[in-house]
């Protein structure tokens, strides 16, 4: 089953063409990595596919639903931890899960149960009632990642999925993400280097100058490495 449809998309802004004529598609349950240098275009991609940018032209679809045509539906498809934390300084952390769970219609005990194992995992127990202030980076990106997981959505977007996390949140997250891959979810890993998520990632998408350069399996993205190495 698709889960994630993108076909001919374009960004352009005034002259400067963003994201050429892109497309590819990503079924239920797997994991795309999506490499590429600085300035490759995959922050401008991911921010289109979310909705934050307006594409120029093109189609986007989650799990069946059109960006042009339902966008709320659409938006409720998806969940997505950016490289920089996004938190609100006026509510506390408790507050930020209990916005993600009104947001996606979690029930009340959904919410409690999920919040209880992931602030657990991620050691957060103590700050439940601080605010984005009083928290290190590396805490407020563990208040963000769980953000984003406490929806069980068709579409997870990671963006730098280990930036800020120590080793052990790290490991934590790993576990997390093959968990909702087990469970249907499709995602996409955003990130410079593949090589770090190789072992979670099925097919790789590389983008140069807002266009694909590359794209296949991962295995296949590592013989193109080795050559590229000799």
């Amino acid at each position: 089953m698709k889960i994630l449809e993108v076909i001919n998309v374009n960004k352009y802004i005034k002259d400067a063409r963003l994201i050429h004529n892109v497309s590819f598609s990503l079924e239920a349950g797997k994991v795309l990595g999506l490499v590429g240098h600085n300035g490759a275009g995959k922050s401008t991609l991911i921010k289109t596919i979310m909705g934050v940018f307006e594409k120029t032209a093109g189609e986007i679809r989650i799990s069946g639903y059109d960006q042009d045509d339902n966008l709320l539906s659409y938006k409720q498809c998806l969940s997505y931890i950016p490289e920089e934390p996004l938190l609100v300084t006026e509510l506390t952390v408790m507050q930020h899960f209990q916005l993600y769970g009104m947001s996606y219609g979690l029930s009340k005990q959904e919410l409690d149960e999920r919040v209880e194992r992931y602030v657990a995992g991620f050691e957060l127990g103590d700050k439940l009632n601080d605010y984005p202030d009083a928290l290190s980076k590396g805490m407020r990106q563990k208040v963000q990642t769980i953000c984003a997981l406490l929806p069980n959505t068709p579409l997870l977007i990671i963006d730098e999925p280990f930036m800020g996390l120590d080793i052990y949140a790290m490991d934590y997250l790993v576990t997390l993400i093959k968990e909702k891959v087990a469970g249907g979810t499709a995602v996409i890993l955003s990130t410079h280097q593949l090589e770090r998520v190789k072992d979670i990632a099925d097919y790789y998408l590389m983008l140069q100058e807002g266009e694909v350069q590359e794209e296949g399996s991962i295995a296949d993205f590592e013989v193109i490495q080795r050559r590229t190495n000799v």
